[in-house]
């Protein structure tokens, strides 16, 4: 029998390895708390902070309380009119139209062999990885408004119209190109996921679900499939929305900012136009808090979908 003594004396030398393997445990979350402190927790902290400031970027801040969202909702007319109701339409369909459309690639390519599928992932993926500027050009080229553009010229041969429409510069068609551009660039890291996620599932459960009834494709998907890869879904789903709403190079790219008519301006176009070029930077702060709320409400929408319920 061991005496109260030695056990004390055990229960205090678990007690050191564990304090010991937290230090060694924090050393290294170390640079991953470095880097995210200073390049994602103190920006936010600080663009919180100038929200309720007037900062023209050369002035030292002034405070002004809640004058820049009182603003922006009830004075702000191309907020309210314009980028709020763009951002949201663009948003929702390329976030959720480009998840769609990624779940869909991804299961059609999991059933190619591994040579063929690595080549047309590779080619999915590679919009998500072409700069800014060559993307443009190409898209340039393809909405070009005279009849050398690509689009024009087919539709004029096909005699569905009898003139070039004028593509970047017309408000009706601006934001759907807009649309369109980002759904072709939507299929970035969340789209990988997805394929892993399907490659990975245990092939074992699609013989058990065979023997208790499931007929096909269609039923393995809704039964195997997706529950299989939730994790793999909801990483995919918070990277959609995350893209989506912070995606606002490719108006800027080819209509300049702002877009014709404000067409298709959207938030991130909203907070460059006043923070880079008119150098309101406390009201531009104020706009991009907005931004964040908005990406974390429909980020919690995900969260609800596809997060389990053990997490």
């Amino acid at each position: 029998m061991k005496s109260r003594g030695e056990k004390i004396l055990k229960r205090k030398s678990k007690v050191g390895r564990l304090e010991r393997n937290n230090k060694n445990g924090y050393l290294f979350v170390l640079p991953y708390g470095l880097v995210f402190g200073v390049f994602i927790l103190i920006p936010v902290i600080l663009a919180v902070i100038l929200s309720f400031t007037n900062f023209n970027a050369i002035e030292w801040p002034s405070w002004v309380n809640f004058l820049n969202y009182i603003t922006l909702l009830t004075r702000d007319e191309v907020f309210m009119q314009f980028v709020l109701p763009n951002t949201v339409v663009y948003s929702v369909v390329v976030g959720i139209g480009g998840f769609i459309l990624a779940f869909l690639l991804a299961y059609a390519l999991s059933n190619l062999p591994k040579i063929p599928r690595t080549i047309c992932s590779l080619i999915i993926y590679s919009p998500s990885m072409t700069s800014g500027v060559a993307m443009t050009v190409i898209w340039r080229v393809i909405f070009s408004g005279d009849q050398t553009g690509i689009l024009n010229s087919w539709l004029m041969s096909l005699g569905i119209i009898n003139e070039p429409i004028i593509w970047l510069i017309s408000e009706e068609y601006l934001l759907p190109i807009v649309i369109i551009i980002g759904l072709w660039s939507s299929m970035g890291v969340g789209f990988l996921s997805m394929i892993a996620g399907i490659l990975n599932t245990n092939q074992e459960l699609y013989e058990a679900a065979a023997i208790d009834g499931v007929k096909n494709r269609f039923q393995e998907v809704i039964y195997i499939t997706i529950p299989s890869m939730k994790p793999q879904m909801y990483f995919a789903a918070v990277m959609s929305v995350v893209n989506a709403f912070q995606n606002g190079a490719v108006s800027t790219l080819l209509t300049g900012n702002p877009s014709p008519g404000y067409a298709a301006q959207l938030i991130v176009n909203h907070i460059e136009d006043y923070g880079f070029l008119r150098y309101e930077m406390g009201y531009a702060a104020a706009v991009s808090v907005v931004l964040l709320l908005l990406v974390q409400l429909f980020s919690k929408g995900a969260d609800r979908l596809f997060a389990s319920k053990d997490e």
